[in-house]
């Protein structure tokens, strides 16, 4: 019985051990474990996923594996005789491992990183929804592997975690593609038994281990992907209920979170260096579609259109425009060589550190050799007002629906780390009390506590 917490930003899994979550250590490929994975996939090609995810079906799904995926499986095999012939390696590496294989050579391979944030994208043809579907399965064989190997017991019942709404286009449409696809991802790699619970209402059950009256709890998960919140009726006196609906009693969910803040602080901190901002020789401003679709790593039309051979064409016009055309040149070099993760990356890392220091160095050598940009809290801030305000938004919708206050606040996700968003939550706030949860941890915890319940 497995909590299964497929994040945006990150994987962890963990069961119940004594009455209490055991969150599972997952090893990487030097042995190294930690209590998450990252939410990255990276293959020398694209086509050998399907590949390597068929050699690690049971029989059953094999068979059924390859009716579905006849053409991806020939291109599959294409692609790794070309692969052999060049001497370049065949595996798939996940988490910390992928990152590191794409920043060594950017133009190579294929790398993804948080898949979570595409599905219920409107728009997606049957091939790209089957390729979502088979990234999503690797990512999740690769954990249930390492999870089995931790515990050396075969696991086949989980309840994985799903944000309030995955994408905000479609509403309900776009929630059951979603769920259709990790549905029939988790089945792809071996449970049997799966069940979905909301995740700021799985961080919840996990607080309410920890209360001993009864208590309206506004919970607010800030993922990478999605913020939701719930507010919930809790404590020691229901926490053993199997039937929980009528102690939510509200929930609200946007597609506004982590991500949006790492591409928000690349856009303010650093894409003034790659031109955003300048001026054309007509002294109009540079036109800032491009800075924005350079960064959009969480929309696949966005960074198609970046990419495209018609939008390098119009930077290189830009750059005869421009007043300064040092600075466009920056922004086709990032184009010719696939940098888009690179500057997410260096915003994210940002971010982190200025949880815990007011300024940070942002090098940009891969750019332009010893090319550097300072960032702080305030630049953070500003950057994500508008972000800030859908979480402010999403906050006072919950509480709206619940007609009712809550009397402590509950903040877990990894971006609520940040001083700039527990401030933020405060002051919508100021006379309730706020919790910060564990980060990475709270979801998955309670995801196991509720899998220990209904797998009774």
């Amino acid at each position: 019985m497995l909590g299964f917490d497929y994040g945006t930003s990150n994987c962890s899994v963990a069961i119940m051990n004594d009455g209490k979550p055991q969150i599972i250590p997952l090893a990487d490929e030097n042995n190294q474990c930690a209590n998450t994975i990252t939410s990255t996939l990276y293959a020398p090609d694209r086509d050998i996923i399907s590949h390597w995810l068929l050699q690690r079906l049971n029989t059953k799904q094999k068979i059924i594996y390859s009716n579905e995926r006849g053409l991806q499986l020939q291109k599959a095999q294409r692609a790794l005789r070309e692969l052999s012939a060049d001497g370049i390696a065949t595996n798939i590496v996940f988490g910390q491992a992928a990152l590191n294989k794409y920043l060594e050579d950017p133009e190579e391979g294929y790398y993804i990183k948080s898949p979570k944030s595409f599905l219920g994208a409107s728009g997606l043809a049957p091939l790209q929804i089957q390729l979502f579907e088979d990234i999503v399965a690797a990512m999740m064989s690769n954990v249930k592997v390492l999870a089995e190997a931790q515990l050396q017991k075969e696991l086949n019942q989980t309840v994985i975690g799903r944000p309030i709404n995955f994408q905000g286009l479609h509403g309900e449409e776009s929630n059951k593609q979603a769920m259709t696809l990790l549905t029939n991802a988790a089945k792809r790699v071996g449970f049997k038994d799966i069940e979905f619970q909301y995740e700021p209402v799985a961080a919840g059950f996990e607080f309410e281990s920890k209360l001993n009256k009864e208590t309206r709890v506004l919970v607010v998960d800030i993922g990478g992907g999605t913020s939701d919140c719930s507010m919930l009726l809790m404590g020691p006196t229901l926490s053993n209920n199997l039937e929980r609906n009528e102690n939510i009693l509200s929930h609200s969910g946007v597609r506004v979170a982590g991500n949006d803040f790492d591409i928000q602080l690349a856009l303010k901190g650093i894409m003034p260096s790659l031109g955003m901002n300048s001026l054309l020789k007509s002294g109009k401003p540079i036109p800032i579609a491009s800075f924005y679709q350079a960064l959009a790593i969480n929309n696949i039309n966005e960074q198609t259109e970046f990419y495209s051979n018609k939008n390098r064409r119009e930077l290189v016009q830009l750059s005869q425009d421009a007043q300064e055309k040092d600075l466009i040149m920056r922004l086709i070099k990032v184009h010719d060589h696939k940098l888009s993760y690179q500057l997410v990356n260096a915003a994210e890392q940002a971010k982190i550190t200025l949880s815990k220091q007011n300024q940070q160095t942002i090098k940009l050598d891969d750019i332009t050799e010893n090319l550097s940009t300072q960032v702080n809290l305030e630049t953070l801030r500003l950057a994500n007002k508008r972000t800030l305000n859908s979480i402010g938004q999403l906050i006072q919708s919950a509480v709206a629906q619940a007609q009712c206050q809550p009397e402590v606040i509950f903040v877990t996700g990894g971006s609520a780390k940040s001083p700039v968003l527990h401030n933020f939550i405060q002051q919508q706030m100021p006379n309730i009390p706020v919790v910060i949860g564990d980060h990475f941890g709270s979801v998955t915890s309670g995801l196991a506590r509720w899998a220990e319940k209904i797998f009774q």
